[in-house]
């Protein structure tokens, strides 16, 4: 059966890199049995503002409106905005969602921001139940792909920017690990602008590489829930006890008081 693949695609030029490694995407999968869609948020115009606007008719608490709450019942009552409800379509149907964005300030833009904002609404994408490893989308994969304005060497345990595996974190485990996803290596293109065209065009290569194979790939490893007890959320007695001889932790944010294991958030199997 022929695979869906989404790309949630921010930037703004068609002629960015970005763009590029879009396209790549779209000409490779196309040919490997996928059928491939776009959402294209600035050519869009895509809203990053969560409002009441939202909501198409009246919320039900005007006085103590609470977004996560009321475009739950909206997604119920089939009340979210149409650019929402397009959007939650597409997300239903992939089998891949692929984020393609330049980081702005060790994150997404503000206007990719706003999709997760927005589109991953409660009930849809995530639920007291549902969450983690027994998550809504744990049939689906997932990846970040992405350009940074800075070399590697910034982004290592001892550059000045950080750990490239802190900076992820937040991203894959709280955003598409928390919806249930299994999240895919991302795909990092360092600083394309610092470099030559002939450089950019073997980032390129490698990436049309990878994707022969994307589909195939093994995902991130995550702490599955069944780790942690019910009440608070933390972890059972013997799950710390049997890694308590490990020398590293269990996770970039569960590290219990040891070092991070190494890369967990930018390769498999590690």
């Amino acid at each position: 059966m022929a695979k869906k693949v989404l790309i949630v695609y921010a930037h703004q030029s068609g002629a960015s890199f970005n763009a590029a490694a879009k396209n790549v995407v779209v000409e490779v999968l196309s040919t490997k049995d996928c059928t491939v869609e776009v959402s294209d948020l600035y050519a869009m115009k895509f809203q990053a503002s969560a409002t009441a606007e939202d909501i198409t008719g009246d919320v039900k608490d005007t006085e103590n409106f609470r977004y996560a709450e009321e475009t739950k019942l909206a997604w119920e009552e089939g009340k979210l905005s149409a650019d929402i409800t397009e959007e939650q379509r597409k997300v239903t149907e992939a089998d891949l969602i692929i984020f393609q964005f330049p980081m702005y300030w060790s994150t997404v833009p503000a206007i990719m921001k706003g999709w997760f904002d927005r589109v991953l609404t409660l009930g849809f994408a995530y639920s007291q139940d549902k969450m983690y490893s027994n998550g809504m989308f744990k049939g689906k994969k997932v990846m970040l792909s992405f350009t940074t304005g800075c070399h590697e060497s910034m982004f290592t345990e001892n550059g000045i920017s950080g750990d490239i595996n802190v900076t992820l974190w937040p991203l894959q485990n709280g955003i598409l690990y928390y919806c249930g996803f299994q999240v895919l290596a991302p795909q990092i293109f360092w600083a394309p602008s610092l470099i030559s065209s002939e450089e950019r065009k073997a980032m390129l290569e490698a990436w049309r590489t990878r994707l022969q194979g994307l589909l195939e790939e093994e995902p991130l490893g995550f702490t599955p829930l069944d780790c942690f007890d019910e009440k608070g959320f933390q972890l059972k007695p013997e799950v710390r006890e049997k890694h308590a001889a490990k020398k590293v932790g269990l996770a970039v944010g569960i590290h219990l008081g040891m070092p991070l294991p190494p890369n967990s958030q930018v390769k498999a199997g590690v």
